[in-house]
């Protein structure tokens, strides 16, 4: 029988409505519990706290990678101008300054630590983001590494070119700190900071360079890397922090004052007792070598050591670190030796210690814990 167009049209439907019958699942037994597909895991919730810096900076032209304006963008920018970051969490901002970090106080490290302390303390809240500029940013995370206690990831992040630079870094340095932020291998291991690929401690890392992106390092190595969006960790930071740590913000209201004093050949004492007649609780001794102190400084120390100030020796060197009781006679003295820290390190970590009356016999067992 010969069929007509529309006939075959209509057998080829029915055809194929068959077919779709038979590879079909079987419909559900009365009564029976329909198998629904997972829901995909809720993204991590992320505050950015912006503070100022080269990362929200802005040149006069695209070729100006180190001549610009510092903290000129704010947060609500910062976070517009990296779509892919909602990909990777649920962020919102929050503006605590809008600085150059070289103009960083003790006060506004004091009240940038307790917005912190305050944000990880919330449920929907999972970690927390700080943007900063890179002339400080190594003594700010020491600081919150140091008194903010979370197991709760902080990651700071800067950057070393402003925002309108042709090769910019901020963009990226900030989408890897957001997804560090949001890794739960990245909970209990301190402040971290998330610059040029690398994950590096807050306690170690300190910037070398001062033009180039690759500005940042720790003697000891990263803990890890962002690449791609993912973490990759190879070591884990074994000093006391967060949790682990005595020190807590909540009840710190202000630091004492804690003077550096450069050395170098040919010094004069009246560096060591000017900073003690404005006020200094200690002096962190940046020395030569193995923090040498030159011969015709050690009376001077000495005498201001026996007013009660504390003497820290430390080293203008960039790697290694301060053997006690070598160059000098520190238990003989009195004196502290700052360990692997560097000298503004040290200072950041003297002025947390002597928020609360010590000895040295005590102050020098902090700087070996921490």
């Amino acid at each position: 029988m010969r069929r007509t167009p529309a006939a075959l049209l209509a057998l080829m439907l029915a055809g194929a409505s068959s077919a779709v019958a038979l590879e079909g699942p079987a419909p559900a037994a009365p009564g029976a519990t329909v198998a629904t597909s997972p829901a995909a895991p809720a993204k991590p919730r992320v505050v950015i706290v912006a503070t100022g810096g080269t990362i929200a900076g802005a040149g006069a032209d695209a070729a100006n990678s180190a001549t610009y304006q510092a903290a000129k963008v704010p947060v609500d920018k910062l976070i517009a101008a990296v779509p892919a970051i909602a990909n990777v969490a649920d962020v919102r901002g929050e503006q605590a300054f809008q600085i150059a970090s070289e103009s960083f106080t003790n006060a506004q490290l004091v009240d940038l630590a307790k917005k912190v302390s305050a944000l990880v303390k919330r449920d929907d809240v999972d970690g927390v983001v700080i943007t900063h500029g890179t002339d400080t940013v190594e003594e700010t995370a020491y600081f919150l590494d140091l008194v903010v206690k979370t197991d709760k990831p902080i990651v700071m992040v800067a950057s070393m070119r402003p925002s309108t630079a042709i090769s910019a870094d901020g963009a990226l340095n900030l989408l890897d700190a957001v997804t560090v932020a949001g890794a739960k291998d990245a909970r209990a291991k301190g402040v971290l900071l998330t610059m040029n690929d690398e994950i590096q401690a807050g306690r170690d890392t300190t910037k070398r360079v001062n033009i180039k992106p690759s500005a940042f390092f720790s003697q000891w190595g990263p803990l890890g890397m962002v690449v791609e969006g993912k973490t990759y960790w190879f070591r884990a930071p074994v000093k006391r922090h967060g949790t682990t740590s005595e020190f807590d913000i909540d009840s710190i209201d202000a630091l004492p004052e804690v003077a550096i004093v450069y050395g170098s050949g040919n010094m004069h004492p009246e560096a060591y007792t000017s900073a003690v007649a404005g006020g200094a609780k200690a002096i962190v001794h940046a020395g030569t070598g193995n923090g040498s102190v030159a011969g015709y400084l050690v009376d001077t120390l000495k005498d201001i050591r026996a007013k009660g100030v504390q003497i820290i020796r430390s080293s203008r060197v960039g790697d290694g670190f301060v053997l006690r009781n070598a160059e000098q006679p520190d238990d003989k003295y009195d004196w502290v030796v700052a360990h692997d820290l560097n000298p503004q390190k040290a200072k950041i970590l003297a002025a947390v210690a002597l928020t609360k009356p010590r000895d040295a016999k005590d102050l020098q067992r902090i700087f070996w814990e921490y």
